[in-house]
This record gives structure tokens, C-alpha cells and sequence, in this order.
């Protein structure tokens, strides 16, 4: 009998440690979800929820009440104890959260022989969980404020991540045979980077070129220098401009290399004219020196 009891007690103290967990702090209360209340009652969640939709009126907003999106997607990804592995994250309806006063009510239309046990033990961690919150109240401040703020510094970081990824993937590439797709997703980012201004010289410019400048932003300016072998017309020149302007060609026989000017700050170096992406092996080069760009554009 006593071994029973000392049995119980142990099993008690490992469950007042398992509510505590359950517990979070939502619209400034203290709630537990449904699924963790179902699990401590041992009915469904669904049961549950039935129970109160049943006694509708027993549960006023300050007893029970509905989780929004939002809410839902802070509970996932903030809190470990809403992992893969527990209830509720592939829900059909949004879960139900209880106060400690809508435990009580609860506990009271429940038909089940732990549902007193059990209760006491809830009972007893939102107790404690109060007095711990309440007692450590200023630090709970400082720690919402450091966390608004690593938060903050997150979305920054991701931001000059994805930026610094961006350029180190246009800064240097060597493509070979057959990656073709490659190396034109590659001019296409080129392209589409330009904000103000695109100056294209290659000597061998075809329609192809005329179809990538259509990734090109609104009202970006593109200027092409190229030589008299180039097949592309006066005809293919109007037919793009109609929708999208603004496009200019002009004769040279100045260039031997390929080059790719953006808002006259970026310079790129190609190995192979663009209507042969991906034919042979070749290479494309960020150029950092960016006095080179006057140098070249001032011969134009």
C-alpha cells in the first residue's frame, strides 16, 4: 500500500512538471491548448471542443477561445513542444485554448474518473506558473524586448544574405557544354538587376538577345554595340520597342571581347557571345575595377 502510494506521488510530481510545459502565454493569459487538456483528460480533442460547444454558455472568451493564424504560426515555430511529434500541427480547425478558469468549468462536465486528479494538478501548475511569472516579471520584460530585436537583426541578416548569395553567384561562373539553361539564368539575373541603364557589346547579336531584354525592368534603358554581322534588324528594333522600351542599336568594329555594362557601376566580361550560351565551355566575369567602365565607354 505504501510502495502504491509513494508510486503515486512520484507520478504526480512528474506530471505537475509535463503542465508546466503545456502552459503558454497568449492575449496576456495563461491557456493551455486543447489537444494537451484532451491528452491530460485522456479524451479526443474533438470531444473536447464538443463539451464546450454543448455548454456554450458556461465558456465565456475569458474561459476559452479560438486561435488565430497568426497566433498558431508563433505557437510552431517559437515553442519546442509543438514539434512534428505532438498533436494538433496538421489540424483541420484552429485549436482551442482554456484559462485555469476554463479548466475548472470543463473539469466539472467531464464524466471521467482522472478528470479530479488531474485537474488539481493543472490546478496547481498555473498557480506556480504564476508566481514564477509574476516574480520574474522584469526579466520576462527585457528577454520580449531582446527577442523583438533578435528578430529584427534576423530578417536583416536574411536579407544582406540573400543579396551577398545573389552577387557571388553573378561574380565569377565557368560553364560548360550543354549548360545552356545555366548560363542563361545567370545573364537573365544580370538583366534583371539593372535599375536604370544596360549596355550589351557583342559583335555577334541575334533575336535571342531580344528575348532574354524582355526580363529586363520597366523603362530600362538598353543600348546594343555591335558589328555589321549581327542578325538583327531595324524591323526587330521597332517591333521591341513598341513593348519595351526604351532599345538601341548601334554599329561598331571597335570590340573584339564581349562585355555587359549595368547602370554604368557593374561590368561583366564574357567569354562567348550571348546567342552561344551553353554551346562550348566558356566564362563569365564580374570585372571590380570599376574604372574600366569609363575607359570602355568613352571610346563608344
Amino acid at each position: 500500500m505504501e510502495d502504491e502510494i509513494k508510486k503515486l506521488e512520484i507520478q504526480t510530481e512528474i506530471l505537475n512538471k509535463d503542465i508546466k510545459r503545456m502552459i503558454y502565454t497568449i492575449r496576456g493569459k495563461q491557456v493551455m491548448l486543447d489537444s494537451d487538456v484532451a491528452m491530460l483528460y485522456h479524451y479526443e480533442t474533438k470531444k473536447i471542443n464538443q463539451t464546450v460547444k454543448r455548454n456554450i454558455e458556461r465558456f465565456p472568451e475569458k474561459f476559452c477561445f479560438q486561435l488565430n493564424e497568426q497566433e498558431v504560426k508563433c505557437l510552431r515555430s517559437q515553442i519546442v513542444t509543438l514539434n512534428k511529434n505532438r498533436r494538433g500541427q496538421h489540424r483541420k480547425y484552429l485549436p482551442y485554448v482554456f484559462t485555469e478558469q476554463g479548466i475548472a468549468m470543463l473539469s466539472g462536465l467531464l464524466k471521467n474518473n482522472i478528470a479530479v486528479q488531474v485537474s488539481i494538478s493543472i490546478m496547481d501548475a498555473f498557480v506556480e506558473m504564476r508566481k514564477f511569472i509574476a516574480s520574474n516579471s522584469q526579466i520576462f520584460e527585457r528577454l520580449t524586448t531582446v527577442e523583438y530585436k533578435l528578430l529584427e537583426h534576423d530578417k536583416q541578416f536574411n536579407k544582406v544574405f540573400n543579396q551577398l548569395q545573389q552577387e557571388e553567384n553573378t561574380k565569377q561562373k565557368i560553364f560548360f557544354k550543354g549548360q545552356i539553361y545555366d548560363a542563361y539564368n545567370l545573364i537573365i539575373q544580370i538583366i534583371r538587376s539593372a535599375k536604370n541603364k544596360i549596355l550589351i557589346i557583342d559583335n555577334y547579336i541575334d533575336y535571342s538577345i531580344l528575348e532574354m531584354l524582355t526580363k529586363k525592368n520597366k523603362n530600362v534603358e538598353v543600348v546594343i554595340l555591335t558589328s555589321n554581322k549581327s542578325n538583327i534588324s531595324k524591323l526587330d528594333v521597332q517591333k521591341f520597342n513598341q513593348e519595351y522600351p526604351i532599345l538601341k542599336v548601334s554599329r561598331t568594329n571597335q570590340f573584339h571581347d564581349r562585355f555587359i555594362i549595368i547602370d554604368n557601376n557593374e561590368l561583366y566580361h564574357c567569354g562567348a557571345s550571348i546567342k552561344d550560351l551553353g554551346k562550348k565551355c566558356f566564362g563569365i566575369n564580374k570585372i571590380e575595377d570599376t574604372s574600366f567602365i569609363k575607359q570602355i565607354t568613352k571610346n563608344i
